[in-house]
């Protein structure tokens, strides 16, 4: 449901097991007949009230990689919600399938769903989390860091305190890192969450720091890290949003306050992060399309070898 429910040692062992997936899968001596297919046989419905590209492109390729077979379920596609229930239909789709997966509106539809399933359910995205954007992000960060690497630096979010920040900072503080958070007046995070996070801050030796200066929060970061300003079902408050948001932008300007360029490897010393779908008003083009800053492809690429690593993790080796 969320990175919270992971144990430490879960959390860094999906993340080893989606590199390792990687490694595999993109290996230029792999062919097809000799990759390992562990899922043959095994299916995964994916529910989707919301609509997404990387979701379900990365949860049906990645199942085709392992072997199994994934089912998109649109709001079009079963009576979700109109004549059967939440109850019912995990009750169903469970006795058909090894895996769930929901993106959902409301938190509490997939943790009926989860409820009332007899096999495992991933929550692919709900008002209040975003587990799978999460493990994509922090696989991205050791990629470019290194195993390890995290620890100690700040990942500064700049912009909406929403589901994806939430089992970002989670996942984030837990790696050793401090974590600053921009946000206006009236868009802060869950402070249900926060707490959370804070508390995993302290054990783990970092921080956490709420500010309404974007500037502030990337002082020395070596990550900024933004999301959409207006999600689905936001769609009438987009002018409100805009004048809300003035200043969060992330800019050159911005990004030049973040750490150093380091001396090993040459890499950039503050690099930038987005879910996707991106608009212009969230960040520049010129941070956006940096190659030299920018992780926002790799990123999304990355959300395939972790939902891989994760519904390999729940249906067993």
């Amino acid at each position: 449901m969320n990175i919270d429910e992971l144990t430490d040692s879960e959390l860094r062992g999906l993340l080893s097991l989606s590199a390792q997936l990687k490694a595999t899968y993109k290996s230029s001596s792999a062919s097809p007949p000799s990759l390992p297919r562990p899922l043959l046989g095994k299916s995964v419905s994916m529910i989707f009230q919301k609509r997404s590209t990387r979701t379900r492109v990365s949860t049906e390729t990645g199942m085709a990689k392992l072997g199994g077979h994934a089912l998109f379920l649109g709001p079009q596609d079963i009576q979700l919600g109109v004549n059967e229930s939440m109850r019912d239909t995990a009750a169903v789709l469970s006795r058909f399938n090894s895996l769930l997966l929901a993106r959902v509106f409301a938190h509490p539809d997939v943790q009926m769903l989860a409820k009332h399933s007899s096999v495992p359910v991933i929550n692919a995205l709900s008002d209040l989390y975003h587990p799978l954007q999460a493990l994509a992000d922090l696989l991205t960060l050791e990629e470019h860091f290194g195993e390890g690497g995290m620890e100690g630096k700040v990942l500064a979010w700049v912009g909406d305190g929403n589901n994806v920040l939430h089992d970002l900072a989670m996942g984030a503080v837990r790696l050793g890192m401090h974590v600053r958070v921009a946000c206006p007046e009236g868009y802060e995070p869950d402070e249900g969450v926060m707490e959370k996070v804070r508390g995993h801050a302290e054990r783990k030796g970092g921080s956490v720091m709420m500010t309404r200066d974007p500037m502030a929060a990337v002082e020395g970061a070596s990550v900024v890290v933004t999301d959409t300003w207006v999600s689905m079902g936001q769609e009438e408050e987009y002018e409100k949003r805009m004048r809300d948001f003035e200043g969060f932008q992330v800019t050159r300007a911005m990004m030049e306050k973040g750490a150093k360029k380091g001396k090993e490897g040459g890499k950039a010393g503050c690099v930038f992060l987005h879910c996707l779908p991106r608009h212009s008003e969230e960040v520049t083009d010129e941070v956006f399309y940096d190659e030299g800053r920018s992780l926002v492809f790799p990123e999304a690429e990355n959300r395939m070898w972790t939902v891989m690593a994760v519904m390999l993790s729940l249906v067993g080796r």
